[in-house]
């Protein structure tokens, strides 16, 4: 057996290993032994969730059967975010928490994400043991009798999450009622934004909330922007707001159409905070891919950025380690600690609208905290990832770098949940920088797909 876990939990192909009902049902079962060896945390429940993938229903009946069949309770939510997931499992006292998703991925894949009891994700050292113990096929002792853990619907506890993020606004009264345009990709979303927010008092037309278990994702969601850009072509609206599967990132947009991605988001974020004095140390966490306009408008704040590797769980080991209260990727995860244990898109739009209601200002004038330099991106679907064997690849990448040397950089990575190599360079000459990532791409293109 390879690698189990990735960068964001188990991640495949649904009803192919590694993501059968089976090795679902084994996960679910080492998880719950290992949280209760290692949290004693007894006759509390474990916080199942998922999001509208066809998929999604056998594996969360495999992973309650596991948690169950070692004693412990199954509390089923149902279709929820896994932020909600986190939260809940944190707020209410279970012993974990686990989401069935695949996030941004096709509805063909599915995944499992496993949080601790604090709504953080797993440590390291549990996922090695959940796999070192998969592998070797070790028996577990299951209850019986009275022992054997209940499976139980929890359809009112995502009230309670939705309720939390309420309160953020909450804080700040409006002034105008806002039009709020939301894209719920067909993903967990669906069931709760449009009601969330007309709630609040906005008024909201919202896409991607029909889901039907296939068109998840499907050319909707923060990976499909411009269906939210035609969206707000229709008529006037103060943002946009563009989710994923899982609700776990987001991307706004202007009333110009212009995309506020999570560069963007964490230097308004960022900014504010600091005008508050509510940014210890001056400083955000965010990754290696995050653009250059972001570091030269934070360094003209003085405010300081530590970076990461690519993935939420390395931004929240950093945050956690350097005591910064807001972080996240390029791609809409941000994480804000002082409310969140996890990326959370929903919070995240929570608190760009009580930005812009705080300065009464528009989220164009708010985005002009920072000017991007252009970068190009081009993701290569790839049989093998391990492109650093390959000389003739290394060789490129090499010659490449020389070019933009002192003018802009140059980023070749793997994928840490698909089988994607993802090539991106940033420069002051779009034409030039494109050129140079398709080179890159057809070399790797010929060498590994």
């Amino acid at each position: 057996m390879g690698k189990l876990f990735g960068t964001d939990g188990v991640r495949g192909v649904a009803n192919q290993p590694p993501l059968t009902g089976e090795t679902a049902f084994r996960i679910a079962q080492l998880a719950t032994r290992h949280l209760l060896h290692n949290h004693k945390k007894h006759n509390r429940p474990m916080f199942i969730g998922k999001d509208t993938r066809l998929s999604g229903d056998f594996l969360e009946h495999a992973v309650a059967a596991g948690v169950a069949s070692v004693g412990a309770e199954a509390r089923l939510l149902g279709v929820v975010p896994t932020p909600a997931v986190a939260f809940l499992t944190r707020e209410l006292q279970g012993m974990g928490g686990i989401m069935i998703s695949a996030s941004h991925n096709p509805f063909q894949d599915n995944g499992i994400k496993i949080f601790s009891p604090d709504g953080y994700k797993i440590p390291d050292a549990i996922e090695e043991g959940i796999e070192t113990d998969l592998a070797a096929g070790a028996k577990i002792e299951t209850a019986g009798g009275r022992d054997v853990g209940r499976v139980i619907g929890d359809s009112a506890s995502a009230a309670f999450w939705l309720s939390s993020l309420a309160k953020v606004l909450g804080e700040t009264p409006s002034t105008r009622r806002l039009k709020v345009a939301i894209d719920c990709a067909n993903g967990s979303l669906a069931p709760w934004a449009p009601k969330f927010f007309s709630d609040l008092g906005f008024s909201v037309d919202a896409i991607g909330i029909t889901p039907n278990g296939t068109n998840i994702n499907d050319k909707v969601g923060s990976t499909h922007i411009q269906a939210l850009a035609q969206v707000m072509t229709r008529e006037h609206f103060d943002v946009g707001f563009s989710f994923d599967g899982d609700a776990d990132r987001v991307i706004a947009m202007t009333t110009q159409g212009d995309i506020i991605d999570g560069d963007y988001i964490l230097a308004i974020l960022a900014r504010y905070l600091k005008q508050q004095e509510k940014l210890p140390g001056n400083a955000l966490v965010t990754t290696v891919m995050s653009n250059l306009g972001l570091d030269m408008a934070m360094k003209s704040l003085d405010i300081r950025i530590f970076k990461t590797k690519v993935g939420d769980r390395f931004v929240l080991e950093e945050m956690r380690k350097t005591q910064t209260v807001v972080g996240g990727e390029q791609s809409g995860h941000i994480i804000l600690s002082d409310y969140a244990t996890t990326g959370d898109g929903l919070l995240t739009a929570c608190f760009l609208l009580k930005v812009m209601r705080a300065t009464g200002t528009s989220l164009k004038e708010l985005s002009e905290v920072m000017a991007k330099l252009p970068q190009v991106l081009v993701n290569i679907r790839v049989k093998n990832k391990n492109f650093e064997a390959v000389p003739q690849v290394i060789d490129e990448i090499r010659s490449t770098e020389r070019r933009l040397s002192g003018r802009g950089r140059l980023l070749v990575r793997p994928s840490g949940t698909e089988n994607l190599v993802r090539v991106m360079a940033e420069g002051p000459d779009e034409k030039e920088i494109k050129h140079l990532v398709e080179g890159i791409a057809k070399v790797i293109s010929a060498h590994l797909c």
